[in-house]
């Protein structure tokens, strides 16, 4: 297994001492997906977390930390699947950490429908691309665009492999908040929990965590908003406490 490709750079994870190799023309992870492994439930001494649209891994790192349950990272592209399995062996995690090559449309059969006590998507926001993104870097294009997937195919899978009473949690931009619930609900998933991210106060919120259950009950709890820059242009005590954790 190669250790660093060309382009690729070794970093570490805010709050942790965790390594993790990017690459800036394939896959560099962003605040969004730090927040989701933040802001996600997990069990703590036992149990399974699977992670779809994994990238390099960094959400299954992130979570390891907080919880010793068995987590599968899933992920389409082969160069992003190999960085997530090098990160993976970097961090010394290759006994709770597991990454499958594979579409979320067309899991294997290892992987066990209605078993997962927590399922986390940081999926494609796009709907559309044009062909100056796509010819730009196909890498980020599939990962920023429903190219391989759409909404509705993340919440129908993660409907499908998490357990009855189990927990849904999707990072999004606000804007398809709408079409989130609606397709929860369409997949049996009640959204229970969800916090709204402004990149500063006063700017509209460009980022939505959001929790769901299983055939769960009714009822909508909504945390206080984060904001990320305070007027310093640096991070606000609020965030870091989060993000840093």
């Amino acid at each position: 297994m190669k250790k660093l490709y060309e382009d690729e750079r070794i970093d570490y994870i805010a709050g942790t001492e965790l390594k993790v190799i990017q690459s800036p023309s394939v896959f560099s992870f962003s605040i969004d997906a730090i927040l989701l492994a933040r802001f996600t439930y997990v069990p703590i001494q036992k149990g399974a977390i699977l992670d779809l649209c994994t990238g390099n891994g960094v959400v299954p790192l992130v979570l390891s930390t907080r919880s010793k349950a068995k987590i599968i990272g899933v992920e389409i592209q082969e160069r992003l699947f190999d960085m997530a399995c090098r990160n993976g062996k970097m961090n010394e995690l290759e006994q709770q950490l597991y990454f499958e090559h594979a579409d979320l449309n067309e899991l294997p059969n290892t992987i066990k429908k209605n078993s997962f006590d927590v399922v986390t998507c940081n999926p494609p926001y796009f709907k559309t691309i044009t062909e100056e993104e796509r010819n730009k870097s196909l890498h980020l294009a599939i990962a920023r665009h429903e190219i391989h997937c759409t909404l509705d195919d993340v919440i129908r899978t993660c409907s499908q492999y998490v357990r009855q009473k189990g927990k849904v949690t999707i990072v999004h931009r606000p804007e398809r908040l709408s079409d989130i619930i609606t397709l929860m609900k369409k997949y049996r998933i009640e959204a229970k929990r969800m916090q709204l991210v402004h990149p500063k106060a006063g700017k509209e919120a460009n980022i939505v965590l959001i929790e769901g259950i299983k055939d769960g009950h009714s009822g909508l709890k909504c945390l206080p908003s984060l904001t990320v820059y305070g007027e310093d242009g640096e991070y606000t005590k609020e965030f870091k406490e989060v993000y840093i954790g």
